[in-house]
């Protein structure tokens, strides 16, 4: 796994082919600042389009099916995305979780079959309001790692994990940076727990609100080895920012 910061585009449910215009801009911006990996993970409908129209980023799917074809009308599979020319997709994110009840066990199974085709995986946990406020963000967290996490130290070499505290998420709130560098070194301790040393090579990448305004202070933090950005990766302008400061905190 690189040591370089990874900074990360979602884009959600957002992006027509005018908008690969911004990707270009960050295409070229990424080539000027080689000391920072960047990707973005459009929509299926952009994830050839952009593979084709950017040279320095990565270009990844938003999630992946466990079956790698079927009758599954709508979904996407990781051969899929590989055949598309995505060399990563995300898998767990919260909107997933929660308005597609994903489990962990569903979770683990979508990373298991993108690392089979060949991708590498950003597997996203965190908290809500509710179980930060009763102290049990780390315990939560634990848990997610416990019944998510592709099996098989191997799987730890195409791995990053995104911790995006659910209730920050397109919120505009940020958790302190005590709390960031708390919640990555209990994540950093429980990979090393389940991969060994290989543990230790894992990135874990902070989301939610990251912004230009803030992104310095939060990959300063312990063990943030980069951001899952959402809304402001969408502008070149506000991304190249977060990139830039990726290269100064680094």
């Amino acid at each position: 796994m690189s040591s370089l910061p990874y900074i990360v585009g979602n884009w959600k449910m957002n992006g027509t082919r005018a908008m690969l215009a911004e990707a270009r801009a960050i295409d070229r911006a990424t080539a000027r600042l080689p000391g920072v990996q960047v990707a973005l993970a459009p929509p299926f409908t952009l994830v050839h389009a952009m593979r084709e129209a950017v040279e320095s980023i990565g270009v990844g799917g938003q999630d992946c099916h466990v079956e790698a074809s079927g009758a599954f009308t709508g979904d996407i599979s990781a051969p899929m995305l590989a055949d598309a020319g995505a060399d990563f997709t995300i898998v767990g994110h919260s909107e997933r979780r929660a308005m597609h009840g994903e489990s962990d066990a569903v979770v683990r199974a979508k990373a298991e079959a993108a690392l089979a085709a060949g991708l590498s995986v950003i597997l996203c946990v965190g908290e809500t309001e509710a179980e930060r406020d009763s102290g049990q963000a780390e315990a939560v967290v634990g848990a997610q790692l416990d019944g998510s996490l592709p099996l098989g130290a191997e799987a730890a070499q195409r791995l990053s994990v995104a911790y995006e505290p659910v209730w920050a998420i397109g919120t505009g709130r940020v958790p302190s940076v005590d709390d960031v560098s708390a919640m990555h070194r209990s994540i950093r301790a429980k990979l090393t727990a389940i991969y060994g040393e290989a543990g230790a090579e894992v990135r874990i990448l902070y989301g939610g609100s990251v912004k230009a305004e803030n992104a310095a202070e939060l990959l300063a933090a312990d063990d943030v080895g980069g951001a899952l950005v959402g809304g402001a990766s969408l502008s070149a302008e506000s991304f190249v920012a977060i990139i830039g400061a990726a290269a100064i905190a680094r």
